[in-house]
């Protein structure tokens, strides 16, 4: 089993980054997952800051843009830090409205631009929130059809926004089993509650099941299991007690 993962953006809102590296090192993270903005400064400085606290970057998160316009320089930023998985988040708002074709040809063009970083040995992929769910005038959802891209896209299911969508995040997660290589483990807070972040909650303090989600998930290709809450008022608080939930949950041995 891997080692637990945070994702960094959680704590986007609070100390400098070597103050979170080094409260997730003491708390007794293995891993993290980067996202966007830390591969546009100095890689060499994030790449010392992570050795200090003892902690890998084995995924992370990079914007399509990005990928397009600076393809060397994230190929050598995922060396330098030793990335194995490179997830495209999401795309602005604004393109988001497609219709099945559009969708179609969003995967074929999300899978061309992955293409040398897979010839570079880096597995690639998909992360998804919820508008991958909407109803289209297909029976396919946006999800489908931007996974049929290529049989090379792999996915990085972040179960809370399935269940958001009104969707079964077990379901999905059996049905991409395949090609399912990481996980987004974010709780939902009981509705009319957390309204002071946004409706999430610390893994294992919400409304998932998860006992249940990661029997599922140990039956797919899962590797990098990522604790991320979007909004925490206190990114210590959630740290801590989203890493002792998954070590219930037997994740990290």
């Amino acid at each position: 089993m891997a080692g637990i993962s945070y994702q960094l953006y959680s704590s986007r809102n609070f100390g400098p980054l070597g103050e979170t590296l080094s409260m997730l090192g003491r708390l007794g993270y293995d891993e993290v997952e980067g996202y966007g903005g830390l591969f546009e400064g100095d890689v060499g400085a994030l790449g010392g800051a992570l050795d200090a606290a003892g902690l890998r970057m084995p995924s992370a998160h990079i914007g399509l843009a990005q990928i397009r316009a600076q393809t060397g320089a994230v190929i050598e930023a995922a060396r330098r830090l030793g990335i194995e998985t490179v997830f495209v988040p999401a795309i602005p708002p604004e393109e988001r409205d497609k219709d099945a074709a559009g969708w179609a040809a969003f995967g074929r063009e999300l899978a061309e631009a992955g293409k040398p970083l897979r010839e570079a040995g880096l597995t690639f992929g998909w992360h998804n929130h919820d508008f991958e769910f909407a109803t289209l005038d297909a029976a396919e959802t946006p999800l489908d059809l931007i996974l049929a891209g290529s049989d090379d896209l792999c996915l990085e299911l972040d179960l809370a926004w399935v269940r958001r969508a009104g969707e079964d995040p077990a379901a999905w997660a059996e049905g991409y089993a395949d090609r399912l290589v990481g996980a987004h483990l974010k709780d939902l807070a009981a509705p009319g509650t957390a309204d002071e972040e946004d409706g999430w909650a610390d893994l294992g303090h919400g409304t998932m099941d998860w006992p249940a989600l990661i029997e599922v998930l140990r039956r797919t290709r899962c590797r990098h299991f990522v604790l991320e809450h979007d909004n925490p008022t206190d990114d210590a608080r959630f740290a801590e007690r989203s890493l002792a939930t998954a070590r219930e949950l037997g994740l990290g041995a």
